[in-house]
């Protein structure tokens, strides 16, 4: 809640400017509460969630009901990494989209408002033998009207597995829980300076994939790949490709 109430502040700076801020999150965010945050739908921020629970709809049934009974609106194929002991692998989801009425859970305290969602269910038809089909419930505040729009929604969900190797960098690499800081004021700047090592690193990393014969001078000046070469291997540094100094 904290973190949408901050982009959403921000959103309502941005009013009149042309740009847009989209509050993206994975199933922890699926609070009723911060469905209906946003005070003013055409200033705040949108929001994208992935859906954890099956909640109820006006007639009674459960979301994924009508849901799964929809046409496919769309289909996507993408390439899953490897992960939580899971092999890479190429997922082929059906898309499927309905525009919903949430209805307002009771509440001792306060009355909270009806809350029009769009549902989108992407679901692996035929997963490899042996595995567990690929599938999520996302929810959003912004209408999906076309193929584009669907797959738009898809696309920022596969971010996260990018954001999770950067946090796993700036957790496992730069050590940064190890700090242990307890003031504030210290804490904020040393995020700050590992946030921008982790994402050089995570950079490094995916140039020296897709471009492994690459050279480390264009990433580096010359004595600082071949003086890392030197006290790594203790020999002379060769010509040396990117994808040696990942």
């Amino acid at each position: 809640m904290d973190g949408f109430g901050k982009i959403n502040e921000l959103a309502e700076h941005l009013a009149g400017t042309g740009t847009r801020l989209t509050y993206v999150a994975d199933r922890e965010a699926d609070i009723y509460d911060l469905f209906v945050e946003a005070p003013c739908p055409e200033s705040g921020a949108d929001w994208r969630v992935r859906s954890q629970h099956d909640r109820v709809l006006e007639d009674g049934h459960r979301l994924r009901e009508p849901l799964a009974k929809a046409p496919v609106f769309t289909e996507t194929t993408f390439e899953r990494p490897a992960g939580h002991g899971l092999k890479a692998r190429t997922v082929h989801q059906e898309i499927r989209v309905l525009r919903v009425t949430l209805p307002a859970p009771r509440r001792p305290d306060r009355t909270l408002p009806e809350v029009e969602v769009t549902a989108i269910l992407a679901g692996e038809p035929h997963p490899p033998a042996g595995e567990e089909p690929v599938q999520w419930l996302l929810l959003t505040n912004l209408p999906v009207e076309t193929p584009e729009q669907a797959l738009e929604k898809i696309q920022w969900y596969l971010c996260r597995w990018q954001i999770e190797v950067f946090f796993r960098i700036l957790k496992s690499g730069c050590r940064i829980e190890k700090l242990r800081l307890e003031k504030i004021e210290r804490l904020e700047p040393a995020l700050a300076f590992y946030r921008i090592i982790a994402w050089r690193i995570l950079f490094l990393t995916l140039l020296g994939r897709d471009c492994p014969d690459m050279h480390c001078d264009v990433a580096f000046e010359t004595e600082e790949w071949q003086a890392v070469y030197i006290v790594t291997e203790r020999k002379p540094p060769p010509e040396s490709p990117l994808h040696w100094m990942i």
